[in-house]
């Protein structure tokens, strides 16, 4: 059967939805298309939401799959009221309705996921694991080219652990790069960086935070020095700009965040599940 949509809702990252939805749509011999709809935490974008699964419904001809962990009831009913997708909430009945809706017999099968290291999946996310270390904080400029995303930032701003993360969660290879002064005064990205522009995204930090985080690796120096850090973030993020570089801001938000975030930004069309 073709491909049917899948979206999974939430006012969070999105995170459970998708660990719950998986794990059920693995008990099926069938493709799915996913698509990912995280911090739905306002009735305005509950609506925008039921507009886009209800158009997906009406291109597709057949119902949406939509997995849900949405808490806020008032965003929720909007949701359950105007949503022509099979809503799956993780406290309901799971798998019966998936069996009626998808015209499926669920294996039924314990451990499905026992077997993962045999599977091709498994070994493209162990080989972006592995990518993502040789790529870590511009180690290597080989292979740039089969980089998922390439994450820029001053050092500290958390590129190395979103970078494991994408590779360990979602089978991303991910590569990092640091901005350093000498790439401030020349006022220009790294010459290894530039062809890859598409790829790019940045982190940033606030210069206070940085400097935190900086003193206790070189407690007392000019490199964790708040003079320091406010100048190597004010020229990083004016870099980004003049480089047309989407990115965030670090300080407040967790790793599952920023890859969440990033995963909505660049749509990489290659995701491990």
């Amino acid at each position: 059967m073709p491909n049917r949509s899948v979206f999974f809702v939430s006012d969070g990252t999105g995170i459970t939805a998708e660990t719950f939805g998986n794990a059920l749509l693995a008990q099926f011999e069938a493709k799915f298309k996913h698509v990912r709809l995280p911090f739905v935490d306002t009735e305005d974008k509950a609506h925008q939401t039921v507009r886009q699964i209800n158009h997906t419904a009406e291109v597709e001809g057949r119902r949406p799959l939509v997995f849900t962990t949405v808490v806020n009831l008032d965003v929720m009913a909007v949701i359950k009221r105007d949503c022509k997708g099979l809503i799956v909430d993780m406290f309901g009945t799971f798998v019966e309705p998936l069996e009626t809706e998808l015209g499926l017999k669920s294996n039924h099968r314990v451990g499905r996921f026992s077997d993962v290291s045999k599977s091709q999946a498994y070994h493209d996310r162990i080989e972006a694991i592995n990518y993502s270390l040789m790529h870590d904080d511009g180690q290597s400029h080989a292979d740039l080219e089969s980089s998922d995303v390439i994450l820029v930032g001053v050092s500290r701003s958390g590129k190395t652990p979103t970078s494991l993360y994408l590779a360990m969660q979602h089978g991303l290879k991910a590569s990092n790069y640091p901005l350093i002064p000498e790439d401030f005064e020349r006022r220009k990205l790294p010459p290894a960086l530039v062809p890859h522009r598409k790829k790019m995204f940045g982190l940033t930090i606030a210069p206070d935070r940085l400097s935190e985080i900086r003193n206790e690796r070189r407690p007392n120096s000019r490199y964790a020095s708040l003079e320091n850090c406010r100048m190597e973030v004010s020229e990083a993020e004016a870099m980004m700009r003049r480089e047309g570089i989407r990115w965030l801001s670090t300080t407040t938000k967790s790793i599952e965040e920023i890859a969440t975030t990033i995963l909505q930004e660049i749509r990489p069309e290659r995701l491990a599940y």
